[in-house]
């Protein structure tokens, strides 16, 4: 399968009305498009995945906003796992951190988006 293929895969993930990547690829992507791409395993879609980082960071700078000066900040959590998990989770062990939100602790990241008064995306940061 192309990069092309798998990027076109990866962003109209974010168009179509599924909530998580596992689901719209068994069952929504599968079965509306199977005649359009010659599907891989599941699996093998996320061993695929960190080839399309790049590429994905690229498209996303030629992509961004028209620089206007007026410009809103807002951030989010990106929690990996429940507050009681903290201890025994392995699961992205050296790169996530314990951060503070309005709602309290977790453990995670931290997005920060910047867009600006005509809702494009400027930036985006993880903390």
């Amino acid at each position: 399968m192309s990069l092309a293929e798998l990027l076109t895969i990866v962003i109209y993930f974010y168009l179509s009305p599924c909530k998580d990547f596992k689901n719209y690829y068994l069952y929504y992507l599968s079965h509306k498009y199977k005649g359009y791409f010659c599907l891989p395993s599941y699996s093998r879609i996320i061993q695929l995945c960190p080839r399309m980082l790049l590429p994905l960071i690229v498209l996303m700078y030629y992509l961004k906003g028209e620089e206007t000066g007026i410009y809103y900040i807002d951030s989010t959590k990106l929690a990996i796992c429940h507050n009681k998990r903290i201890s025994s989770n392995r699961v992205f062990n050296r790169i996530s951190k314990i951060g503070k939100s309005s709602y309290g602790c977790f453990l995670g990241f931290k997005l920060h988006l910047v867009i600006n008064n005509k809702g494009e995306l400027m930036s985006v940061k993880n903390y």
